[in-house]
């Protein structure tokens, strides 16, 4: 089915999306290792390293408390993050779901991720920033169910438009990820090359190669590829503030970007090392692109922002208005 902007995705292909990674995230939780205090050692107390006391703490405490009794703590979290995607395949739990997927995402951003480092002045998007868990929760309350008919089309009741709130949301991580590449710890080439190449050893050989290659040639660039790293999300998060148009562009070279970091940098989540809880942020981002197509924005939003075009989620102000439309004829 199509809405009334053309486009094809709705919440309820959010759900679904969501529903298979909360799976992938509990069959991860069911590996050999997480039954073991390595969990808590290698895995959670890790998530402290750098970060101010009141995130240091609670991350030390939840590892302690883990390491103690890993077997039957790792049972639970498996279960819960298995229920969780059940619940968002099917439709009559979706709104439970979407409930039980903040309230655990957010636990585990705080405890498990460390708040995704942001706090500790040297996370970044090549490592991951800013934390799966908080996109988990993000994506979930995009695709809370709608009611059927809204918008002109006949859609089942778990299914509807990506919240119109989204455009606002998407423009916040992409700035935080812009903001996060100017800190002191991530403003130099060879620190961007570090981050790269600095997990080599821990991949198979084909995908070391790329980080190797990768890394190198950020150290050939220098200060320029520093400053992509840093200007180009701020453009995809800009550009996500205009039209229709101009959000599918955000929502494209989002995507696009997403991907290039979740293999180079993330090593697509580490997935193969038997220790990874998650595919890391590069799929959820990916997904919050799937998810900014699907935003359909309807008439009392728009006039929220004082638009008159339906379609856009407009900056309010002219200096604003001028700043998305520089960027998209600049990108475009």
């Amino acid at each position: 089915m199509v809405d009334p902007g053309g486009h094809r995705v709705n919440s309820r292909h959010i759900q679904i999306a969501l529903g298979i990674l909360w799976l992938v995230d509990g069959v991860l939780q069911m590996q050999p290792f997480m039954f073991s205090r390595g969990f808590a050692t290698k895995v959670i107390a890790p998530a402290a390293a750098g970060q101010p006391s009141w995130v240091a703490w609670p991350v030390h405490q939840a590892a302690s408390v883990i390491g103690s009794h890993p077997v039957a703590l790792d049972a639970v979290f498996a279960f819960v993050q298995l229920g969780l995607g059940i619940g968002f395949l099917w439709p009559r739990a979706v709104r439970m779901a979407v409930v039980g997927s903040v309230a655990w995402a957010a636990g585990i951003w705080f405890v498990g991720e460390g708040l995704g480092g942001l706090a500790g002045g040297s996370a970044s998007m090549l490592t991951g920033a800013p934390g799966a868990a908080s996109l988990y929760a993000v994506l979930a309350l995009a695709a809370w169910p709608r009611p059927p008919g809204r918008f002109g089309v006949t859609y089942r009741s778990s299914a509807g438009g990506v919240a119109e709130w989204f455009p606002l949301a998407w423009a916040a991580i992409w700035f935080d990820l812009a903001l996060l590449a100017l800190l002191p710890a991530n403003r130099s080439a060879s620190t961007v090359a570090g981050q790269i190449d600095g997990s080599v050893a821990q991949v198979p050989g084909w995908l070391g190669r790329i980080d190797h290659l990768a890394a190198t040639g950020v150290h050939a660039v220098g200060g320029p590829m520093v400053v992509f790293l840093a200007v180009f999300p701020a453009a995809v998060g800009l550009l996500a503030l205009g039209t229709s148009r101009q959000r599918s562009f955000a929502a494209w070279f989002g995507i696009t970007l997403a991907l290039v970091t979740w293999v180079i940098g993330q090593n697509f989540g580490f997935l193969a090392s038997g220790t990874a809880t998650d595919p890391n942020t590069g799929p959820l981002l990916v997904l919050s692109g799937v998810a900014l197509l699907g935003v359909r924005t309807s008439r009392r939003w728009a006039a929220l922002f004082g638009s008159r075009a339906v379609g856009s989620v407009p900056p309010v102000g002219a200096l604003e208005g001028f700043a998305v439309e520089a960027t998209y004829v600049v990108l475009t």
